[in-house]
C-alpha cells in the first residue's frame, strides 16, 4: 500500500499537511464574517466549546481510524463496522463536491494577490484604486476571466497532488504553513496598530451574549458547528487518508490536540487580521462573502502607498491556505479510489484518479465561476426552489450538500459509532504510544455530547438553506 499509495516521512509533515488541510479560507474567509454576523466573542466562546467537546474527539478517531485500516474513508469504514460503510461514502463525497466551489474562490484569491502586486508597482493590471464594490463585481461577473483564474487554481492543485504524498504534499505544506503563518502575524500585527483598531479587538473578545437571547444561540451554535466541520476538514475524507500514510510511532492524541489549537490560533489571528482593519475603517463586520474581496480591499486602499503590500501579503497567505486545503479535499477523494483500484488487484493509479477528480472539479468550479456569486442571472435549482428572493446562488449548492448535509451527518455517524457500536475499536491504536490519556473525555464525547451538538449542527444549517421551520 506504502508503495502505491504513498506515505509521510514524518510526523510534522503529517502535521503540516493535516494542518494545511484545516487552515484555509474557512479561517480566513469564514471565520471572521461569521464571526462578525453572530456577535463577535459569543460565536467565539461557542466555536471554542465545539473545538473541544467535537473537535477534538472527531480529529483523533479520524486519524487514528485511518492509521488502524491503513485505508481511505470508505474502506476504513467497512473495515471498522460494515453497517457504518456508508458513512465512507458520505465522508468521500463532501470533497467533490466542497472543491467545486473552492477552485472558483481560489481563483478570486489569485486575482487579489496579482492585483495588489500590481498597484505595488504602478502596473495597469492592478486595481486602479477602482471602487473596491466596483472592481469585485466587475471581476466575478467577467465570465472567461473568473472561470480562468479559477482552472489555474485547479491546475496548481493537480500538480501538487500527482507529486505524491510526500513529494508533493508533505513538500508544499512545510513550506506553505511556517510561511503562512510569518505572513498572518505580519498582517495582524499592522491592523492591530490602525487607528480605531481597537473597537474590532472588543468585539472579538468583549463578552457580550446579546445574540443569545430567545433562539439566538441555536444560530449561533449552527453557524460555529458548520464552521468547525469546514474549517477543521472534519467528516470529508481528508484526515482519514492522511491518517492511512501516517507511521506507526506517531502520538496520536499529540496530533489530535496540535490540529485543531494550530487552526483555531489561525482563526482566532485571522479574525485578529480582519477585524480590527474593517472597525477602523467604519465597516459592517457582518458584511459577509464580501468582507474578504471588498470590505478589506477598502482598507488597503485606504492605507496609502503600504496598502498594497500589505494587500499583496495578505491575499499570499490566503492563497497558500485555500491551496492546502484544496489539496487535502482532493487527496481525499483520490484515496478512497485508489483503495477501490487495490481491491481489485490493480496498482493505484495516482496521475489517472487525480485527472478524473480534477475534472469534475473543473466542471463544478466552471458552473460557480460563470454564476459569479449570482451576478450573472445562471439558473439555479435553489432559485428556482426557494424562490428569487432567497439569496442563494450555485455555491451555496454545493456548500448545501457539503457543509450543511454530509459532513454534520458524517460527524454524527462516526460518534455513534465510536460511541456506541465500536466503543473500544481504537484504544489499542492509540495505546501504541502510550496511556490512552483521554479515553474518559473522549468516551463521553462520542457517547452523548458530540450527537447532541452535531443534531442541532444538522437541523439549523438545513433551516438556514431552506427555513422549513420557525423555531430558529
Amino acid at each position: 500500500m506504502e508503495q502505491n499509495k504513498g506515505k509521510f516521512n514524518s510526523t510534522f509533515g503529517f502535521l503540516m499537511a493535516s494542518i494545511g488541510s484545516a487552515v484555509g479560507l474557512g479561517n480566513l474567509w469564514g471565520f471572521p464574517y461569521k464571526m462578525g454576523a453572530s456577535g463577535g466573542f459569543a460565536f467565539l466562546l461557542i466555536y471554542l466549546i465545539l473545538a473541544v467537546f467535537v473537535g477534538y474527539p472527531l480529529i483523533l478517531g479520524e486519524i487514528t481510524l485511518g492509521r488502524k485500516t491503513g485505508k481511505a474513508a470508505i474502506e476504513a469504514y467497512r473495515d471498522c463496522d460494515k453497517r457504518f460503510t456508508i458513512n465512507g461514502w458520505f465522508e468521500t463525497l463532501v470533497p467533490f463536491f466542497l472543491i467545486c466551489f473552492y477552485c472558483t474562490m481560489g481563483g478570486y484569491v489569485i486575482k487579489y494577490m496579482i492585483a495588489n502586486l500590481g498597484d505595488i508597482f504602478g502596473a495597469g493590471w492592478g486595481t486602479g484604486r477602482v471602487d473596491a464594490n466596483a472592481f469585485f463585481g466587475g471581476f466575478i461577473s467577467s465570465g472567461m476571466p473568473a472561470i480562468l483564474f479559477g482552472v489555474f487554481f485547479l491546475v496548481l492543485t493537480v500538480l501538487i497532488v500527482i507529486g505524491g504524498v510526500s513529494g508533493g504534499i508533505e513538500k508544499f505544506s512545510k513550506i506553505a504553513m511556517p510561511a503562512l503563518f510569518i505572513m498572518l502575524v505580519i498582517v495582524v500585527i499592522r491592523s492591530c496598530t490602525l487607528d480605531g483598531a481597537g473597537a474590532g479587538l472588543e468585539f472579538m473578545f468583549k463578552p457580550n451574549f446579546e445574540v443569545f437571547k430567545g433562539a439566538g444561540w441555536l444560530k449561533v451554535l449552527g453557524a460555529a458547528g458548520s464552521q468547525m466541520f469546514f474549517s477543521l476538514s472534519l467528516a470529508s475524507g481528508c484526515l482519514i487518508a492522511y491518517g492511512s500514510y501516517l507511521g506507526k510511532d506517531s502520538n496520536m492524541e499529540q496530533n489530535a490536540v496540535i490540529i485543531p489549537i494550530a487552526d483555531t490560533v489561525v482563526a482566532v489571528l485571522a479574525g485578529m487580521a480582519v477585524m480590527p482593519a474593517v472597525f477602523a475603517y467604519g465597516i459592517e463586520p457582518s458584511g459577509g462573502p464580501g468582507l474578504l474581496f471588498v470590505s478589506l480591499q477598502a482598507v488597503f486602499d485606504n492605507m496609502g502607498s503600504t496598502g498594497p503590500i500589505f494587500g499583496f501579503i495578505f491575499y499570499a497567505l490566503v492563497f497558500f491556505a485555500a491551496l492546502s486545503s484544496s489539496i487535502g479535499m482532493m487527496e481525499g477523494g483520490i484515496s478512497a479510489m485508489m483503495d477501490a483500484q487495490q481491491k481489485k488487484g490493480k496498482k493505484a493509479n495516482r496521475t489517472m484518479l487525480t485527472l478524473i477528480m480534477g475534472f469534475v472539479a473543473l466542471v463544478g468550479s466552471t458552473i460557480v465561476s460563470a454564476d459569479g456569486l449570482g451576478s450573472t442571472g445562471m439558473w439555479n435549482p435553489l432559485l428556482a426552489t426557494l424562490g428569487p428572493d432567497s439569496g442563494k446562488v450555485w455555491l451555496d449548492v454545493f456548500d448545501l450538500f457539503a457543509e450543511g448535509i454530509l459532513m454534520p451527518i458524517g460527524g454524527l455517524l462516526m460518534a455513534i459509532m465510536f460511541g456506541w457500536t465500536r466503543r473500544n475499536y481504537l484504544n489499542d491504536e492509540i495505546e501504541q504510544s502510550g496511556a490512552f490519556k483521554s479515553k474518559g473525555f473522549v468516551d463521553i464525547c462520542f457517547r452523548y455530547v458530540g450527537p447532541v451538538f452535531m443534531f442541532f449542527i444538522l437541523i439549523v444549517q438545513l433551516d438556514s438553506f431552506f427555513d422549513f421551520t420557525d423555531l430558529f
